[in-house]
C-alpha cells in the first residue's frame, strides 16, 4: 500500500502566509520559507504553496518565491495561484516547483488541463477543486470560493482526470478553517470512482481528523494549515498516531 501522506499547506497573500475559515477573515501566519523549513525538517512529505490572491488580482504567482523556497527545501511542493497557460508552468517549474496546480483557469479553460498534462507530464498537474454543499449538491466555485459555478464536484472531477490531471486537491468550503474534519463522504465517493490520487483539504482541527480521512474518506493525502502553522499540531506527534492506527507513513 502506497504511504498516506501530510501536506501543510501555505495560502500566500502579499507576500505572507495567511489563514482564514470559511475562506474569509484571514490572518497572518509568518513568513512561507521559513514555514517551509520548518516543515520540511519536521517531516512534512510535500507543501502546497496558494497565492490566494493571485487569480483575483489578474496577476501571476511569483517566481522568486518559488526560487527561494526551492533552495530552502528538499521535499516536493506544489504551487498554484493565478496559472493560466503553459508559459506560467515552465516559469514555476524552472524555478525549481515539482508541481503546479490550476483552479479557476481550467475551468474556464478546460483544454488548459490536456495542454499542461502534454507538455509536462500528469505527474506535475494538480487540479485543485473547491467546492460547496448547495441543495444537497456540491457545487464547484472559483476565484479562492468567491464565484459559484452550475459544476457538479464529481462530474467535474471525472472530466479533469480525462484530461490528464495527476491529482486532485478537493477543499470543502463548508469545512475550510472550522477544524470539525473532513468532508469524508464526498472524499470517499472522489476516491472510488476516480483513478487518480485526492487531497483531502478542509476541516483538520485534531489527530483523529486525520485518521479518519484516511480510513473513512479513503484519502492519499490530507492537507492543512491553521493546525500546523499555529502549532496545534506537530506534524511528528500526528504520523506517529497515524502508524498506530495502521495507516502507512513515512516517518
Amino acid at each position: 500500500m502506497l504511504t498516506k501522506r501530510i501536506i501543510p499547506c501555505l495560502d500566500i497573500k502579499n507576500g505572507r502566509t495567511v489563514k482564514g475559515v470559511n475562506f474569509v477573515d484571514l490572518r497572518d501566519a509568518g513568513d512561507p520559507v521559513e514555514l517551509a523549513d520548518i516543515y520540511s525538517k519536521a517531516g512534512a512529505d510535500e507543501l502546497v504553496f496558494l497565492d490566494i490572491s493571485a487569480t483575483e488580482e489578474r496577476r501571476k504567482t511569483l517566481a522568486d518565491l518559488v526560487l527561494r523556497v526551492a533552495e530552502k527545501v528538499n521535499i516536493p511542493f506544489t504551487v498554484g495561484g493565478g496559472i493560466s497557460s503553459v508559459e506560467d508552468v515552465d516559469v514555476l517549474l524552472q524555478n525549481g516547483a515539482d508541481k503546479v496546480s490550476v483552479n479557476s483557469s481550467a475551468v474556464k479553460n478546460p483544454q488548459l488541463i490536456n495542454d499542461l498534462a502534454a507538455k509536462f507530464g500528469s505527474q506535475c498537474i494538480t487540479v485543485a477543486i473547491d467546492a460547496k454543499q448547495i441543495d444537497e449538491e456540491w457545487k464547484v466555485h472559483l476565484v479562492g470560493g468567491k464565484v459559484p459555478t452550475e459544476l457538479n464536484l464529481f462530474d467535474w472531477a471525472k472530466e479533469v482526470e480525462q484530461r490528464g490531471a495527476g491529482e486532485i486537491l478537493f477543499t470543502s468550503m463548508d469545512h475550510d478553517g472550522t477544524k470539525d474534519g473532513f468532508a469524508n463522504k464526498a472524499l470517499s465517493r472522489l476516491s472510488r470512482e476516480l483513478n487518480i490520487p485526492i487531497i483531502a483539504s478542509g476541516g483538520a482541527g485534531n489527530v483523529s481528523h486525520f485518521v479518519d480521512t484516511f480510513i473513512e474518506g479513503e484519502a492519499d493525502a490530507a492537507l492543512a494549515a491553521s493546525v500546523f502553522h499555529f502549532k496545534e499540531i506537530e506534524i511528528k506527534d500526528l504520523k506517529q498516531e497515524l502508524r498506530e492506527n495502521d495507516i502507512p507513513v513515512r516517518l
